[in-house]
């Protein structure tokens, strides 16, 4: 990585863990271990004005891993048949091989799904989970209600196929510019409101990171195949975006686990990504009328996203855990940067209460 990517106060490391190498960027002394998880299209570098912050409260050692195929860490394929468990147990590899005692986790967007899985399949090691404009439980497209349930028996509308091509290309043939769909408009336009917008030396840091996604077979966007059901694509078996998709991915069990840490989910009131009317969502788009042939509310309405979260987590409090959400007003899908006084102290609040 280039050192102007970098932060005064921030450094990266590498890491051989058990199942591969990880890139990760570190700051601060505290006694308090947190890890930060980033998204999709995504890495390590959004998050490092925010671990500065928490960094200069002296209370947190703060770590932010780049998840396999993004930012500097080694690329391998996602078998997205078991969902987001890859990144998981990528993720508990990384903490094992830091030795690091109980600590709190953080996950932003897709992060937020690795990090329900992570307590899942690894309780009572997070102290708590902070859900920062978390994907839904069930995953991203294809379902219709409340509880998750897949809209078709395959998928339909979900996984690598729904991604826009374009977007795929400019990520591919590193764009750095403005056109519409450039990871640079795409970025300004959706993962944050308009017309919030940061400095031109945090955009070129942040596009640097969109671009660090890895467009493999295997990554993103992920396979293919084709369906019978609107809108005749469902999800193939390997890449991030099919990892997402309801066939393979349903983190209700998060109700269920003996050891449940405290959460606390944040969301922007005007994310226009994980929203229950999502401008990427195929069921949305179709009342939209952007996608043609929408078979209509009744048989595919948009995926309620946040009413699929709070219902799980309504559900989580009920069998015995704890949740507290904060909506963000005038925020889009990056509360960390957009609102980063408010979240910080949401956080720290919340992480020292315990």
């Amino acid at each position: 990585m280039t050192t102007s990517l970098l932060l005064d106060g921030i450094s990266q490391r590498t890491l051989q863990t058990s199942r591969l190498t990880m890139a990760y960027l570190t700051t601060g002394q505290g006694a308090t271990p947190v890890v930060l998880v980033h998204g999709n299209c995504s890495s390590s570098l959004f998050f490092q004005d925010f671990m500065l912050a928490l960094a200069a409260t002296g209370s947190y050692t703060v770590y932010a891993p780049d998840m396999r195929g993004y930012g500097e860490s080694e690329t391998l394929p996602v078998d997205a048949t078991r969902g987001v468990r890859d990144y998981s147990d990528d993720l508990a590899a990384f903490v094992q091989a830091l030795n690091l005692p109980p600590f709190h986790l953080l996950g932003w967007s897709l992060g937020g799904n690795i990090i329900m899985q992570y307590a899942i399949d690894y309780p009572g090691t997070a102290r708590t989970l902070l859900l920062e404009a978390s994907g839904s439980p069930y995953g991203f497209g294809g379902s219709k209600d409340a509880a998750g349930t897949p809209t078709w028996l395959d998928s339909a509308g979900s996984g690598g196929g729904t991604v826009n091509a374009d977007f795929v290309k400019s990520l591919q043939s590193g764009d750095r510019g403005s056109g519409p769909t450039s990871s640079r408009t795409t970025m300004n336009a959706f993962y944050f409101k308009p017309p919030f917008q940061v400095s031109s030396e945090r955009e070129e840091i942040y596009v640097s990171a969109i671009l660090s996604t890895k467009v493999t077979p295997g990554n993103y966007p992920g396979d293919m195949l084709p369906s019978e059901n609107w809108p005749g694509i469902a999800p193939g078996k390997q890449g991030v975006n099919n990892a997402l998709a309801p066939k393979y991915l349903n983190q209700s069990a998060l109700v269920d686990i003996a050891d449940k840490p405290p959460i606390l989910w944040f969301h922007g009131a005007d994310d226009q990504i994980v929203s229950d009317t999502s401008m990427f969502d195929i069921g949305f788009l179709g009342q939209l009328g952007v996608i043609p042939g929408w078979p209509g509310a009744q048989i595919y309405p948009p995926q309620p996203m946040k009413t699929q979260i709070r219902t799980l987590l309504e559900s989580y409090q009920a069998n015995g855990g704890n949740y507290q959400e904060h909506v963000l007003p005038e925020c889009g899908h990056s509360p960390h940067i957009e609102k980063q006084d408010e979240v910080l102290k949401l956080c720290t609040e919340f992480m020292d209460a315990l």
